[in-house]
């Protein structure tokens, strides 16, 4: 069994992206997706189109993600009406209806931050080991870690 090595060079990114190129279908298609996008974040209530996002476009029908089944609901009452929205860019008159999907949002869980305390004892070991160096790099490190010592009572 032997292994070819495959010897192409890179290719310009005016080529990829260019209109024939490999890139070219999927940049498209993500311009289309971020036009829709626009269009119904500028066309819905305010309370709404920050929770409604274009996930794709594939075989005629748009899919609108939203991260609560409330908005969910909201939507498939105003399909016809988000259609009609859709029609008015020519891009879009092919639009013959949605997949509307649920997708909720969890936030980052932030990890809880964990405060060290240096004893008195320790903070005071440290400062005189700064005490008898004579390298000043050194010396200011010990200090300004000494410094973290708890406060005396």
């Amino acid at each position: 069994m032997s292994i070819k090595v495959k010897r192409s060079r890179a290719q310009p990114m005016s080529r990829l992206l260019g209109g024939n190129g490999e890139l070219a279908p999927l940049m498209r298609t993500a311009r289309l997706i971020a036009r829709a996008q626009q269009h119904l974040r500028d066309s819905l209530p305010e309370e709404v189109s920050e929770h409604v996002h274009v996930g794709g476009f594939r075989e005629g029908k748009l899919t609108i993600i939203t991260d609560r089944a409330v908005w969910l609901t909201w939507l498939r009452y105003e399909q016809q009406r988000l259609l009609t929205l859709l029609h008015q860019l020519p891009e879009f008159a092919a639009v013959t209806g949605f997949n509307l999907k649920v997708r909720p949002v969890r936030p980052l869980k932030v990890p809880a931050r964990q405060v060290r305390q240096l004893p008195t004892p320790a903070a005071d070991e440290i400062a005189a080991c700064a005490a008898d160096t004579e390298d000043p790099r050194l010396k200011h490190a010990l200090e300004r870690l000494a410094s973290h010592a708890q406060p005396r009572d």
